[in-house]
C-alpha cells in the first residue's frame, strides 16, 4: 500500500509539474509570439518592396547641412511611427566640429547623433530623425529620443557661444514642435541624466536657464 500511495503521490506531484510546465511554456510562447510581432513591425522597412522612400541628403532642419554618418552608427527605423520620440538629448563633443564628423562616419566608432552645432551657430544633420541614432548609451533613450551635439568641451565655458546657444535652441524647438514634445527640463535632457552612462556632458558650463528661455522663446515663434 505504502508502494501503491507513494506512486500516486508522485504521479499527482508529476501531473502537476507538467501542468505548470505546459501553461507556462504556452505564456512564454505567446509573449515570445507578441515580441516576434513588435520586432516584425519596426523592422517593416526591412522587407522586399516596402521600403520607406528617402531623399538623398534631405534634412529634417531647415537650413542644417547633409553630412551622413557611418550606417553602422545607426539603425533605420520609421519614427515616430515605430518609436515615439519623446527626448531631447544635449551633447558636447569633447573636441572640434570636424573631428566630430570625422568618428561619426567611421563604421569603428559605434556611435554618432543626429546633429553637431558648430560653434559658429552651423548646423550638420548627419542621421535622419526618423532614425534611431546610437547616441546615449541607453538603448531605450536612443530608440525614444533626438540627440545634438556641441562643439566644444564640457570644462571650457568659451565653447558655448551665443550662436551656438540660438541655432541649437532654434534647432531643440523645431523638434519639440514636430513631436509635439514638452519644452521642460524632464524632456530636454543632457547626456549626463540618461540612465545608465557614465557620461557627464554638457557639463557644468552649460547654461540651462538660458538655454531652455532660448528654446521656449524659439517654439513660440514657431508657432
Amino acid at each position: 500500500m505504502g508502494e501503491t500511495q507513494g506512486g500516486h503521490t508522485g504521479t499527482a506531484r508529476g501531473v502537476t509539474g507538467r501542468r505548470a510546465l505546459l501553461i507556462g511554456g504556452a505564456a512564454a510562447a505567446v509573449g515570445t509570439a507578441a515580441l516576434a510581432r513588435d520586432e516584425l513591425a519596426r523592422l517593416w522597412w526591412r522587407l522586399p518592396g516596402v521600403e520607406k522612400p528617402r531623399v538623398a541628403g534631405a534634412v529634417d532642419f531647415r537650413g542644417a547641412q547633409w553630412v551622413s554618418a557611418s550606417s553602422a552608427n545607426y539603425r533605420r527605423a520609421d519614427r515616430p511611427d515605430d518609436y515615439g520620440i519623446d527626448r531631447v538629448v544635449i551633447h558636447v563633443t569633447q573636441g572640434s566640429f570636424r573631428s566630430a564628423v570625422k568618428v561619426f562616419q567611421d563604421p569603428a566608432h559605434g556611435a554618432a547623433a543626429h546633429y553637431i552645432v558648430r560653434k559658429d551657430g552651423h548646423i550638420t544633420q548627419m542621421i535622419r530623425e526618423l532614425d534611431v541614432a546610437f547616441h546615449a548609451g541607453n538603448r531605450e533613450y536612443n530608440e525614444r529620443s533626438v540627440g545634438i551635439e556641441h562643439e566644444g568641451f564640457v570644462e571650457e565655458a568659451s565653447s558655448f557661444t551665443d550662436a551656438m546657444y540660438a541655432a541649437s535652441a532654434r534647432l531643440t524647438a523645431g523638434i519639440c514642435r514636430r513631436y509635439k514634445i514638452p519644452v521642460d527640463r524632464k524632456h530636454v535632457i543632457g547626456h549626463v541624466e540618461v540612465p545608465g552612462t557614465d557620461h557627464t556632458d554638457p557639463g557644468r558650463y552649460w547654461d540651462w536657464d538660458r538655454y531652455m528661455a532660448l528654446v521656449r522663446r524659439a517654439h513660440r515663434t514657431q508657432a
